[in-house]
């Protein structure tokens, strides 16, 4: 004698569409920095440790000939190249300390920027940065901003327009 159970009908999964939704950056802020730099290198691998892969810091070389301004604020290469900038997730774009202070609070050492905020050392500091950015280039032994652009530009031109021109034997 077999008993067997009586078959259970099982319903029909449900099917759900969903719109996709806008989705917010994970990140807090964007740095764009000279990968040429060693200086800026420097600040750059140190901040990344402190990130430690939580990619709260989204890092951009912009000396990557694939840097395009469109995807990161509007900030051109020139304008980037003249003095440091981050992007905001909502797109606004800032620059010089400011970038520093935002940076070190988002990686939890917003205490070694505090003093710029400060009534009469956040003017000095801003100023001392703007001293220094001016001179960035030839204290790193880099060619003036000027040449750094127009090389970069002829440099994309080739690779985008085959327009390159190999110097003569003579050279």
């Amino acid at each position: 004698m077999s008993m067997s159970s009586p078959k259970t009908e099982l319903p029909e999964p449900i099917k759900v569409t969903t719109q996709p939704q806008p989705s917010s950056p994970s990140w807090q802020i964007e740095l764009l920095y000279d990968g040429e730099c060693p200086l800026c290198m420097r600040e750059v691998n140190f901040l990344k440790k402190r990130d430690a892969g939580r990619g709260l810091v989204v890092f951009v070389d912009i000396a990557d000939d694939n840097y395009s301004p469109k995807e990161h604020g509007d900030v051109d290469f020139e304008t980037a190249m003249g003095r440091i900038h981050a992007v905001l997730p909502d797109g606004t774009a800032i620059k010089n300390v400011e970038v520093f202070r935002r940076i070190y609070e988002t990686l939890g050492m917003g205490w070694i920027y505090t003093a710029t905020k400060w009534p009469i050392i956040g003017p000095i500091v801003d100023r001392l940065y703007e001293i220094w950015a001016d001179w960035r280039l030839t204290l790193t032994g880099r060619p003036d901003l000027e040449t750094i652009v127009v090389d970069r530009y002829k440099r994309i031109e080739c690779k985008t327009q085959g327009r390159c021109q190999l110097p003569d034997a003579d050279d």
